[in-house]
């Protein structure tokens, strides 16, 4: 079969009709939902123009969407799906824990079972108390770490793109509107890798830093030898409270999170994404003296920590319990990476034969994997990743990176290559032109966290209008953590 010419004219109207039922829905949620998606790294603005599908089903690792199309799906519900969509050990298990219930007025004997499970997975953990998102999670460990230490600032790893939708972290962000100055300037950076980036915030501030909170690892980035040790020894020494979000490294980096992988204890740790396979569960882990502050074991000032009415309905503590009995039963992280080398290893010859290795790369850990895109002078390109998006959705690959999960097979790696070789050839062409003009349909995606709605903002009719194009840096923020 001849591919089309991806410079014809019809070629924008015929993407347009090939998502038809997808448009149509996304333009009814932008007038119902603000943003058009409940979480901005799901929004529209996110992929190609008029190319953003929605969803009606999956399994594995295959989607189909309102028009039919049926794609390899990668980014996994934003990392939270390891296992694969509708993975039956887990939804068994939550069918018949919502048969006797969801929601009840005393604890369920659930909520022990899940307690006692989680501790034993995760190293140095002494309480743990569950949630419905990371937010939550990773602020009631600020108020925690406040309340234990009397201080009043919280340090950032400040390279790492997303802690909490609450004023402390989001007013440090350029989608600061309505947040309040005075408690994000509380909020001060340090550098990954760079012990006296903190040493020097700790300088500027004496006694009165709180917390310390940074993944340990990221898909990009590992840590340099003695990094996380010695922040262990700062906070040792300092009385800073040291917290490492796991929200995407727990059970994705191992079942006992980074900590494990990297042999280093936080004093607190947040997590969740992949602890349902996709079901609402989030959970803060850590030590005694710590947690039972929020506690009626405690002599002085109480703090209100995570009382949540949904925290532990039946539904979630029911799939944790199946992903961590399934992940104790196969080799779930192993699975991630052989696919995700198998995967990596394929696409950069694709990038090789292609002659592009100088403008598309396939990086970071095997499970977690992202592509870098960049334009004819090798610069860092927005219109050419939105370009390299769209090819591979055209060709049945849907996401913004190639976060992998246990669900992917041989087979959609094998997809996912072909269409990879497809969107290079369109790549190719678009540097040899000059850029992405008469390539790419519409606008390319804008950043997720920024200050205003343009580039890709809606009209009142909910027509997408043209505000003037702007360059982004493809790592920009994306506040998938919630």
């Amino acid at each position: 079969m001849t591919e089309p010419d991806p410079r014809a004219p019809a070629e924008g109207a015929a993407a347009t009709g090939r998502y038809a039922a997808s448009n149509a829905a996304q333009q009814r949620l932008h007038e119902l939902v603000p943003g058009g998606a409940h979480t901005y790294a799901r929004g529209a603005d996110q992929y190609p123009e008029d190319m953003a599908p929605i969803l009606v089903r999956g399994r594995g690792a295959r989607v189909v969407d309102l028009d039919g199309h049926e794609y390899v799906e990668y980014g996994m519900g934003l990392r939270s799906v390891t296992l694969g969509h509708a993975y039956q050990p887990v939804v068994e298990a939550v069918r018949r824990a919502i048969g006797e219930g969801t929601s009840f007025t005393r604890p369920t004997e659930l909520e022990l079972r899940a307690a006692e499970t989680f501790l034993a997975q995760v190293p140095g953990a002494d309480m743990v108390k569950f949630t419905k998102n990371g937010s939550d999670a990773t602020t009631a460990a600020v108020k925690l770490a406040r309340a234990a230490t009397g201080r009043r600032h919280v340090a950032i790893c400040r390279s790492q793109p997303f802690f909490s939708t609450d004023d402390w972290f989001i007013g440090t962000t350029p989608m600061n509107a309505g947040t309040l100055p005075e408690e994000s300037a509380l909020t001060l950076g340090f550098d990954y890798n760079d012990l006296d980036s903190l040493r020097a915030v700790l300088a500027a501030h004496p006694g009165d830093v709180a917390c310390v909170i940074l993944e340990a690892g990221t898909a990009l980035a590992e840590p340099a030898p003695g990094f996380l040790e010695g922040l262990r020894a700062l906070a040792d020494r300092d009385g800073f409270v040291l917290v490492f979000d796991e929200m995407i490294t727990g059970m994705r980096w191992s079942l006992h999170g980074a900590q494990h992988v990297y042999g280093v204890t936080p004093d607190l740790s947040t997590w969740g994404k992949a602890l349902g396979n996709g079901f609402a569960i989030s959970a803060l882990a850590g030590r005694r003296e710590l947690m039972e502050l929020g506690g009626l074991r405690t002599s002085g000032r109480r703090v209100f920590l995570l009382s949540t009415t949904h925290g532990p309905e039946t539904a979630g503590l029911a799939a944790y319990l199946a992903v961590e009995r399934s992940y104790r039963e196969r080799d779930v992280v192993g699975e991630m990476e052989r696919q995700g080398v198998k995967l990596a290893e394929a696409v950069t010859e694709e990038i090789r034969v292609a002659g592009l290795e100088d403008h598309v790369e396939v990086t970071g850990r095997p499970s977690c994997l992202v592509f870098v895109t960049r334009d004819a002078d090798g610069k860092p390109s927005q219109a050419h990743r939105t370009l390299f998006l769209q090819e591979l959705l055209k060709h049945g690959v849907l996401g913004q990176s190639f976060v992998i999960s246990a669900a992917h097979t041989d087979e959609d790696i094998e997809l996912t290559v072909g269409a990879v070789r497809h969107a290079l050839q369109v790549y190719r062409r678009s540097l040899g032109a000059g850029g992405v003009d008469g390539l790419l349909h519409g606008r390319p995606v804008a950043p997720a966290l920024r200050e205003r709605s343009t580039p890709r903002r809606l009209g009142s009719t909910g027509a997408v209008v043209n505000q003037g194009e702007q360059h982004h840096d493809q790592h920009h923020r994306r506040p998938d953590h919630q």
